[in-house]
């Protein structure tokens, strides 16, 4: 059965007649006369009552059209669906993202242009990220640092300087700055290989050529933040991921530019798809 020869006998029952159907569908009536005869000759049925120009379902017929409505009325849907879709107007953009900071302001402002999109957002460390965008689990990444893999675009969104926590007990707790030779020999936590953040801090602490004591090496940014409200030493954060409380202070650094980025990242072969691109393009807008 073709799908042409069930939307002009959907057409006929509907209508009640074969001129009416021609009429609704653009074709002549001999072509839906064609078809409707095809497709009783195909199955050994009768669909119709023929009495004079009007029509009217068999038993059979009838059974057919209570299941043409149900499949066109899904047609329908779906046609309005990937509308929809096209326009914006629905869907689901899923986030990967290295953190929650950096992603927040993006997200906000995608919401408020395209208030019908479902967005959902993972986080993980930057090679998970890009892991769920190879395998099409995230339609785009945010990363704290660019690719260099040609696999990937990379648009860079902010910068952010790094600053030095400690607790309020701390010689650095009434201190607004402090000069990167002020770290020497102290107690430092870092942030686990490969973050960014450690990165940045590691850099600047060797062109200074200062060696604080790194005490531990922790994943996980609220374990950081609450051993150094212990006492068991400071932490290197981007400002736009530092939280403030009770017990804590932060303090920049006065003498060198210790900096973190943030950049949106997408397979290259999808940047060009209509939800991608509006995100993109809504970053783009408010970088800076």
């Amino acid at each position: 059965m073709r799908l042409t020869q069930l939307r002009s006998f959907h057409a006929v029952a509907t209508t009640g007649s074969f001129t009416g159907a021609a009429q609704s569908l653009h074709v002549s009536q001999p072509t839906v006369t064609t078809q409707v005869g095809q497709l009783e000759a195909l199955y050994k049925v009768e669909l119709f009552h023929r009495t004079g120009r009007r029509v009217r379902p068999t038993e059979m017929g009838e059974r057919l059209l209570h299941l043409s409505r149900q499949i066109f009325s899904l047609e329908n849907e779906a046609v309005q669906l990937l509308r929809e879709t096209g326009e914006l107007r629905s869907g689901h953009l899923r986030v990967a993202a290295v953190g929650p900071s950096h992603v927040t302001r993006m997200l906000v402002a995608f919401n408020q242009h395209y208030p019908g999109i479902k967005v959902t957002v993972s986080t993980g460390n930057s090679q998970e990220v890009m892991d769920r965008l190879l395998d099409y689990s995230a339609d785009v990444g945010v990363l704290a640092q660019s690719s260099k893999d040609p696999r990937f675009v990379s648009v860079p969104y902010s910068e952010h300087p790094v600053v030095i926590f400690c607790n309020g007990e701390h010689r650095f707790a009434r201190r607004r700055s402090i000069r990167t030779s002020e770290l020497q020999g102290e107690r430092l936590i870092l942030r686990e290989q490969g973050s960014t953040t450690r990165k940045a801090i590691e850099q600047a602490l060797h062109a200074a050529r200062v060696e604080p004591q790194v005490v531990m090496e922790v994943a996980s940014r609220e374990i950081i933040r609450e051993a150094v409200l212990q006492g068991l030493g400071v932490a290197a954060v981007s400002d736009v991921e530092y939280v403030p409380g009770p017990g804590l202070h932060a303090v920049r650094i006065s003498d060198a530019q210790v900096r973190t980025y943030a950049h949106v990242v997408c397979l290259a072969e999808r940047r060009d798809t209509r939800m991608v691109r509006a995100f993109f393009d809504g970053v783009v807008g408010q970088a800076g």
